[in-house]
């Protein structure tokens, strides 16, 4: 099976402009809210047209603006599931779960699906039960069932546990694995949690302002993102503009710093991102080594989360700000460290106030162009 997806479709103050392909296998889409992951869905059922492009689900042309091909949501047999799963209310749950399956389907054959949809997902015994009848977790299952009894040429789940509390979000998350086992495709899966798609998806397609910044898997964005976006998306609480001063050697204004680097610096290189939990204390002086002062500090469980101001910074020059753009400017001008509580001995966690020395690792930094 596969996936084409070559289109365009403007608003007034939004475009979302993307192409990809996708085979046997989860593809997630990671951005912010209101990037264009849902509206790339919604165009691929057909519940959005764009202006222009193709889109082609296992050799089946869903939309081809040039050949003024644009087929129904209902002739392109797509599965969308939401967040709010949307069962009807006045279905029973085996009646959910066969409302997909399209009517040429003899009815036993019906019956028979729906029957194996619902062991799969536990739920023999709840056949004749309304929605309002299920937890949160069984209305769920049911969603699943359905999609899969419909026998879709494509799966896409948007954010189906955005509004769920840490501990349901676990459990719930168990009935996706069922999900992805049995079904044979392309899966599209949007969300705005790194680490939720790191679990489910075999590759990640970063996504802002209506255009896929980079892809790869997992792997590839935790160790080597390509862009600003995926730096950000992937965690990294510190990213900073970077000016390139050498082969290994970049100045980086906000941070009023320079620093050496690793990895060979490109021409074009834009930022510079390092992730909290890289950086190092030292003990004075030396290769990427800076003073700084620790300006505030924030306690999880198990992490300090400690704000430091360098205090040999160069300064430049700033026009004056709104108090919401100073706070800004003021957070963008520290470096986030985030310090192990348990691996810490006494008197070792830093406090407010406290002066010392914080090495940034050459080989730990990244560096992108876009």
């Amino acid at each position: 099976m596969s996936l084409e997806v070559n289109i365009k479709k403007k608003y007034p103050s939004f475009t979302l402009d993307v192409a990809f392909t996708a085979g046997d296998e989860t593809l997630g889409f990671l951005g912010a809210s209101g990037c264009g992951k849902s509206l790339t869905m919604r165009c691929i059922a057909g519940i959005e047209t764009p202006d222009e492009g193709r889109i082609v689900v296992n050799d089946q042309v869903f939309f081809d603006s040039a050949q003024r091909v644009n087929l129904t949501p209902q002739k392109r047999k797509t599965a969308l599931l939401f967040q709010s799963y949307m069962l009807f209310p006045n279905l029973t749950v085996a009646e959910n779960v066969g409302a997909g399956i399209e009517r040429a389907v003899p009815r036993g054959v019906r019956d028979a699906i729906v029957v194996t949809e619902l062991k799969r997902f536990g739920l023999e015994g709840f056949d004749k039960r309304y929605p309002a009848q299920l937890s949160g977790g069984q209305q769920q299952r049911v969603a699943l069932a359905r999609m899969l009894a419909a026998r879709p040429g494509i799966l896409m789940l948007d954010e189906p546990f955005s509004a769920l509390d840490a501990h349901l979000k676990g459990v719930l998350e168990q009935n996706l694995v069922s999900l992805f086992d049995a079904y044979d495709g392309t899966i599209l899966y949007v969300s705005h949690d790194i680490d939720e798609a790191l679990r489910f998806c075999d590759r990640i397609a970063v996504v802002e302002a209506g255009r896929i910044m980079e892809t790869g898997t997992g792997d590839d964005l935790v160790n080597r993102p390509q862009s600003l976006a995926g730096v950000k998306l992937s965690g990294c609480k510190n990213a900073t503009p970077a000016e390139r001063m050498g082969e290994h050697r970049v100045r980086l204004p906000k941070w009023g710093i320079e620093a050496a680097t690793a990895a060979p610096v490109r021409e074009d290189v834009t930022h510079l991102g390092v992730r909290a939990f890289y950086l190092e204390r030292a003990s004075g002086p030396g290769e990427n080594c800076y003073r700084v002062r620790v300006d505030r500090v924030s306690d999880s469980r198990f992490d300090r989360t400690v704000l430091l101001g360098f205090l040999d910074r160069v300064q430049d020059e700033a026009p004056t700000v709104s108090a919401d753009e100073d706070e800004m400017k003021y957070l963008h001008q520290h470096l986030f460290w985030r310090v192990d509580k348990l691996k810490a001995g006494p008197g070792e966690l830093p406090c407010e106030g406290d002066e010392l020395w914080i090495r940034i690792p050459p080989d730990k930094v990244y560096l992108v162009s876009r």
